[in-house]
C-alpha cells in the first residue's frame, strides 16, 4: 500500500528530524510521545530549524507553512492507527523499545510496517514481539536527520521483500542515501564509530592525551570534522554506552568492554551537550 501518513513515535532529537523529513517530503505525519511538553519541545524545534531556513533563504514561508500543517502531535499511542507505516525513534533501551513495538502491533493495521530508528539493537529480537515479524525492519537514520544523507536500511531474518522495498523507497523520497547492512549487533555504522570513540574515552582515561589532544589528532590527522570525544557528547554519552553495552553482549568480545571512564561520566549524569557537561562544558 502507499504511504500516505507517516507515523514517528518518539518527538526528541531524532523523532523530531524524521518527523521533518516526512513532512517536507509530502507526507502527512503523526508526531507521538508520552508527554505533552515532549512533543511541543519536538515541534518547537522542527519551527526553528525551518524559521533559519526561511532566513537563509533555503525554502519560502508558505514551504515552512506547508510543512509545519502536515504534522499532527499527539500523546496517545492509539492515533498511530491512521498510520500507513511507523518508525520508533524512542530511547535507546530494549524494554522501552519491546513494549513499543508490542502495543504498535496491537494498535496498527495488518499492513503497517514497524520500523526501527535503533543503532545497534538487533531487529530480529525487536520483530519477535510482534505477530508481523515479516513488517518489522531497521530504518536507521543519522543525527542530525534533516541535514545527514544517510539511512541505514537493517533487514531482520523475517523481514520481507516488500517492507525491504518499500523502506528503501522512503529513504529516497525523503532524500537520503539508503545503505543496506545485515542484522548484527551495532549494524554498521555504530559497529565502527562506537569502538573508535570508546578508544578514545580509553585514550583520555590512561592519560595518553588530553581530550582537546586527542580530538585535534583526529580532525587534523583523520580529516574528520569533528573529535570523537565532541562527537560523543552531541550523540549523548549514555547512548554511547548503551550501545557499547550492546556490543559487548551481543559479540562476547572483550574488545567491545566499555571503558570505565564512560561509565562513570553517565553515572554522574555527564552526558553531553544534552545535560550541559559532558567530556566538554556546554553551560
Amino acid at each position: 500500500m502507499e504511504t500516505k501518513t507517516f507515523g514517528v513515535v518518539g518527538a526528541g532529537q531524532m523523532g523530531n528530524g524524521i518527523a521533518q523529513v516526512a513532512a517536507t517530503s509530502g507526507l502527512q505525519v503523526i508526531m507521538s510521545d508520552i508527554k505533552e511538553e515532549f512533543v511541543q519541545r519536538g515541534l518547537a524545534n522542527i519551527t526553528n530549524i525551518l524559521t533559519k531556513n526561511v532566513e537563509k533563504g533555503k525554502i519560502s514561508l508558505e514551504e515552512k507553512d506547508a510543512v509545519l500543517g502536515r504534522i499532527k502531535t499527539s500523546i496517545d499511542l492509539k492515533d498511530m492507527a491512521d498510520a500507513d507505516y511507523v518508525v520508533e525513534a524512542a530511547t535507546e533501551n530494549e524494554p522501552v523499545k519491546f513494549q513499543i513495538f508490542r502495543d504498535l502491533d496491537a494498535i496498527c493495521p495488518p499492513h503497517v510496517v514497524l520500523a526501527s530508528n535503533t543503532s545497534s539493537i538487533p531487529i530480529v529480537r525487536i520483530a519477535a514481539q510482534t505477530k508481523r515479524p515479516n513488517q518489522v525492519i531497521g530504518m536507521h537514520f543519522m543525527n542530525p536527520v534533516p541535514v545527514m544523507k544517510l539511512v541505514e536500511v537493517i533487514r531482520g531474518l523475517a523481514t520481507s521483500d516488500e517492507t525491504f522495498q518499500i523502506t528503501w523507497d522512503l529513504a529516497i523520497k525523503f532524500g537520503k542515501t539508503p545503505a543496506l547492512s545485515n542484522d548484527y549487533p551495532g549494524f554498521i555504522a555504530n559497529r565502527i564509530l562506537m569502538p573508535m570513540i570508546n578508544e578514545a574515552v580509553y585514550c583520555l582515561y590512561h592519560g595518553v592525551g588530553t581530550r582537546e589532544d586527542i580530538d585535534t589528532v583526529m580532525k587534523l590527522g583523520m580529516n574528520h570534522p569533528m573529535g570523537p570525544l565532541t562527537l560523543a557528547d552531541f550523540i549523548g554519552l549514555d547512548t554511547c554506552l548503551a550501545i557499547m553495552e550492546v556490543l559487548y553482549e551481543g559479540f562476547c568480545d572483550s574488545k567491545y568492554r566499555p571503558c570505565p571512564l564512560l561509565r562513570k561520566y553517565v553515572e554522574a549524569g555527564w552526558l553531553g551537550k544534552k545535560s550541559g557537561r559532558g567530556f566538554y562544558s556546554y553551560q
